[in-house]
Order: structure tokens, then C-alpha cells, then sequence
């Protein structure tokens, strides 16, 4: 995994985005040639073909079937419980949970998760986890 970046797609040029969408649109048929696939989503055959094999979006990434989330939690009562519920409702499971004494009503918890049988994105895992009134802060620590 040396050779790979998890960057933010904002800071990357709007051309990557139309080479995933180019390539999408070859691969459900929705579009027969590269000239068309490309001149549909307004990018050149050139600039296709120069990243087609380099640019996925996450779900695309048949390696990465685990996760390490570091999570600051609220200390209150069901506050470990809601994350877990978040996580298991996407189709992820957990398989360790290492969470430290709170300190100033804060707890800091580890965990490292099987995204193998998850449906949804992992972007999409982590905008509702940051969404719950009890994460303070979350950050992903790995992705394998």
C-alpha cells in the first residue's frame, strides 16, 4: 500500500472525477467506446487513458478490507454503544475495540473494523459517524 494516497477528492483536478465516470459509463454499458464515454463526461481520450488505471473511487479498492478508526467520544452512557450500532448497521464488522480511561469527560477508543462485507462507502461510514452527537473527533488512523 506504499504506492497509494487516501486523498480528499477536493483538492484533486475535475478530470480524475470524469475518468472514474468515463470508465463507469464503459463498464454499465451505457456508453460503447472510449470516444463516447469520453466526450460525454468532457474530458479528452488522452486524459482518459493517461489515469483510467491509476484513479478509483474507495469502493473500487478490492485491497482495502479493513479500517482503523481513532474516535474521541462524549463519556456518557451509550456513547460506545451508538457507535458500534452505526458501524454494524452498514454491513461492517468490529474486530477490536481498545478504549482508554475518559479523561475530562472525554474517551479515546481504537477500533479496527472489517469492511469486507460492508455495502455502503467508506466515506459514507465515516460522515455518519461524524455525525453522532457523541463523536468529538474522528480520524482515520489506517486502511488496509
Amino acid at each position: 500500500m506504499a504506492d497509494y494516497l487516501y486523498v480528499h477528492k477536493k483538492i484533486l483536478p475535475d478530470y480524475l472525477e470524469k475518468v472514474i465516470r468515463a470508465r463507469e459509463l464503459l463498464e454499465g454499458k451505457e456508453a460503447a467506446t472510449v470516444t463516447e464515454a469520453a466526450e460525454r463526461v468532457g474530458i479528452s481520450r488522452n486524459t482518459y487513458y493517461r489515469y483510467k488505471d491509476y484513479v478509483f473511487r474507495p469502493k473500487e479498492m478490492t485491497t482495502s478490507h479493513q479500517a482503523v478508526f481513532s474516535i474521541l467520544l462524549s463519556d456518557e452512557p451509550g456513547a460506545l454503544a451508538s457507535v458500534i450500532t452505526c458501524i454494524t448497521n452498514q454491513g461492517a464488522s468490529i474486530l477490536t475495540i481498545s478504549q482508554a480511561i475518559p479523561l475530562q469527560h472525554q474517551a479515546s477508543v481504537l477500533m479496527s473494523l472489517d469492511l469486507s462485507q460492508m455495502e455502503a462507502s467508506l466515506e459514507k461510514l465515516t460522515a455518519d459517524l461524524k455525525k453522532l452527537k457523541v463523536v468529538k473527533n474522528l480520524q482515520l488512523a489506517g486502511i488496509e
